[in-house]
């Protein structure tokens, strides 16, 4: 029931989150205007902003012009519900759960901004790198230092990887890395692992197919984003095994 009622609150929290990735890159207030139709300009009524079955019921066009409405939007509700579900699932009705779902409301915007406009926005960093430290202050503060260590280690790991090779990686992707590193502690280094093997993949994948284009990027943010989510959902059991077969 509790995974259930965080789906839930992920739904309304995902509606918000859309707004969020829309708005922030373009320098526009996350509260005014209302929402409204990008096309007609016509303000969305409360009934027609539903997460999820409003798009659904109007099959996925604008009451007013019936021009059609994306369907990323339902879907990063969708998505968002889900990871707030999974958190709860994997970590229980535990204090720290609240880190996880804290963890995943930061990533979805991350993702979806980068993916749109190659930039991941301080203010979420920043944001997420104030919650995160509050959050443990309050909730585990004995594991702080830990967290704050992985942070800097993170941090530091993609720092040297953006000085190494300029242009290569955005100094956004290297706050991002000490956010995760804040959220997950020891857990961070599975979820980088994972956010290069995916980047990588990809990256080579895109590359085959279009070519070595002038001018060619491929945000990181996403993968490491991805890789966060696994860190959170299986990074501690990652490290449990390494520690068991290898030391």
């Amino acid at each position: 029931m509790i995974a259930v009622f965080a789906g839930v609150l992920g739904l309304a929290f995902g509606s918000f989150l859309n707004v969020v990735a829309y708005r922030l890159p373009r320098g526009e207030s996350l509260s005014r205007p209302r929402s409204r139709c990008p096309s007609c300009g016509t303000p969305v009524r409360p009934l027609d902003n539903v997460p999820v079955l409003s798009w659904l019921a109007l099959r996925g066009r604008c009451r007013t012009c019936r021009t059609g409405i994306s369907v990323r939007y339902p879907l990063i509700e969708a998505l968002t519900a889900a990871l707030c579900a999974a958190v709860v699932l994997a970590g229980g009705p535990e204090p720290e759960t609240l880190l996880g779902l804290a963890f995943v409301l930061i990533l979805v915007p991350v993702a979806f901004i980068d993916l749109d406009h190659r930039i991941i926005p301080n203010k979420l960093t920043g944001l997420g790198a104030v919650v995160a430290v509050a959050l443990l202050a309050v909730i585990d503060p004995g594991a702080l230092p830990e967290h704050l260590l992985a942070g800097a280690a993170a941090g530091g790991f993609l720092l040297a990887a953006a000085l190494a090779k300029p242009g290569g990686m955005g100094m956004g992707d290297v706050k991002l890395a000490a956010v995760m590193g804040l959220f997950l502690g020891r857990a961070v280094a599975p979820a980088l692992f994972a956010a290069l093997i995916l980047g990588s993949v990809v990256g080579a994948a895109v590359m085959a197919r279009r070519g070595m284009r002038r001018g060619t990027t491929i945000p990181f943010g996403p993968w490491l984003a991805l890789g966060g989510v696994a860190g959170l959902l299986a990074g501690d059991a990652v490290v449990d095994w390494y520690l068991a077969a290898f030391l």
